[in-house]
């Protein structure tokens, strides 16, 4: 196709396309490639109860930007405590089952 100038027709600009949606949430491999780490590191954390809250919409898990959020500051502050020779509780606290006497 011609250039404009050759052709005689008038420069229009061209319609911007619509904002795209704000992410809501992550799959698994999105939320490994977003947090650069791999899939085997995710389901090691996940084993270890240290991997972020999940939630399961029909056959899928996903991760939501609150939970990714949560999930940071979490080892944020794990490894805080670490440098500081502080023994913090780990995150999976929250997801274990109470002990039964």
């Amino acid at each position: 196709m011609a250039a404009p100038q050759v052709t005689g027709r008038k420069i229009t600009r061209q319609a911007r396309a619509p904002p795209l949606l704000e992410r809501a949430a992550y799959t698994i491999a999105e939320f490994c490639d977003a947090h650069r780490i791999s899939k085997s590191t995710y389901y090691n954390l996940r084993k270890q109860g240290l991997g972020p809250d999940e939630a399961r919409v029909l056959d899928r898990v996903i991760i939501t930007m609150e939970a990714a959020a949560r999930w940071r500051k979490a080892r944020e502050r794990a490894t805080a405590a670490e440098r500081t020779g502080h023994t913090a509780a780990p995150s999976a606290a929250a997801h274990s089952q109470p002990a039964h006497p």
